[in-house]
C-alpha cells in the first residue's frame, strides 16, 4: 500500500528550532532581494521636471538594470526612457527618452524633431512642453544614442552635451511605484 500523504510529527518544535527556522527563511529573503536590486532592479527617486508629464519630481521608479546589460547592442530602443551616467559629471546619473539610436540621422527644426528624415510622433511631450530649439542634422555613431527630456523647454539634454556612450546606460525605467497614485508601468 501505497502512501501519498505527508507524514507529520506529532512532536512540536522546540523554541530553538522555530527561530532558526524563520532566521533561515529571513536570510534567504534578503539573499533574494539583494540579488534582484544588484542584478536587476534597482529604486530611484526622479529628481527634477525634465521628464514630465511622465515622471515628475521625487516620484520613485524601478529601473531594469538585466535588459542592457545582458540584452546585446540593440537592446536600447527609440522611445526607451534610460538612466545613464552624465557625460560631464560621471556622478551624476540622469534620465531621459532615447530618441536616436547608432546609425540614426537626428534633426530639430524649430521644436519638431526628425529621425531619418521624418518627424516623429511624439504623443508623451504635450504641446505646453514643446520648445522652438532647433539642432542641426547629426548622424548618431556607433555606440551612441541621443537622448531627450520630455519637457523640452527645461531639460538638459543631448541637445546641450551630445550623446550618451551606450557605456553610461546601465538602467531602463519600467515602473513607478510612489506615489501610489501614479503605480503603475511606464509606457
Amino acid at each position: 500500500m501505497e502512501q501519498s500523504e505527508l507524514e507529520t510529527s506529532s512532536t512540536p518544535r522546540s523554541p530553538a528550532s522555530t527561530l532558526l527556522f524563520w532566521l533561515r527563511d529571513l536570510l534567504l529573503s534578503v539573499f533574494l532581494a539583494f540579488i534582484l536590486i544588484v542584478f536587476v532592479y534597482q529604486p530611484v527617486k526622479v529628481e527634477g521636471t525634465s521628464m514630465m508629464p511622465s515622471l515628475t519630481d521625487q516620484e520613485r521608479i524601478f529601473i531594469n538594470k538585466f535588459t542592457y546589460r545582458f540584452g546585446g547592442v540593440d537592446a536600447i530602443e527609440r522611445g526607451d526612457m534610460v538612466v545613464f551616467w552624465f557625460p560631464l559629471d560621471r556622478t551624476k546619473s540622469y534620465i531621459k527618452r532615447v530618441i536616436a539610436v547608432p546609425g540614426d540621422n537626428v534633426e530639430i527644426e524649430l521644436g519638431k524633431v526628425l529621425v531619418n528624415g521624418k518627424e516623429i510622433d511624439e504623443p508623451y511631450v504635450p504641446a505646453e512642453y514643446r520648445d522652438s530649439q532647433s539642432y542641426p542634422p547629426t548622424r548618431i555613431n556607433d555606440g551612441q544614442y541621443f537622448v531627450l527630456g520630455d519637457h523640452r523647454s527645461s531639460s538638459n539634454d543631448s541637445r546641450a552635451w551630445g550623446t550618451v556612450e551606450r557605456r553610461f546606460i546601465y538602467g531602463k525605467a519600467v515602473f513607478v511605484y510612489w506615489p501610489l497614485q501614479h503605480m503603475g508601468r511606464l509606457k
